[in-house]
């Protein structure tokens, strides 16, 4: 969903709102895609303590053992100079929320899930090049007459 650095601008931009701990950031950033997307704790944490390095963001006493973060002056400061890709940032957020409200994507996860269950079975033995490229071919083909619906 993010490339290198937007993740930090949204968390930023989030705990300018107000202070929340990391647990709150993931359920936010649920919330503005609609549940299309929750980044895991293992990007979100890491990144929130490169931003306190950062001195973009500080801790504060939270609720029993969760942490907190405020934004400082520098993070407000890395905000206004970002505020254009903030702005995107959010609007890619709704636009995948927008997208997961009109479809239901239940099915399409599940023939994806299964797609990829049957090409990790079947590809396991990569010594057989025709069959990849015959597997190839059949996924190209199946995304061009998707394209066409």
């Amino acid at each position: 969903m993010f490339d290198n650095g937007e993740l930090r601008l949204i968390l930023l931009h989030l705990v300018a709102e107000q202070p929340r701990h990391g647990y709150d950031l993931i359920r936010a950033i649920e919330e503005l895609s609609g549940g299309a997307y929750a980044p895991s704790p293992g990007v979100v944490y890491p990144t929130l303590t490169l931003l306190s390095d950062m001195g973009q963001l500080t801790e504060q006493a939270g609720d029993g053992s969760r942490k907190a973060f405020a934004i400082t002056d520098t993070g407000k400061a890395q905000l206004t100079e970002h505020a254009t890709a903030v702005k995107a940032l959010l609007e890619r957020l709704g636009a995948a929320a927008d997208l997961r409200e009109r479809t239901d994507a239940t099915p399409v996860r599940r023939a994806m899930h299964n797609l990829k269950s049957v090409l990790m079975d079947k590809l396991a033995d990569r010594s057989d090049k025709e069959m990849v490229l015959k597997a190839v071919a059949l996924l190209d083909e199946a995304a061009q007459k998707i394209e066409r619906l």
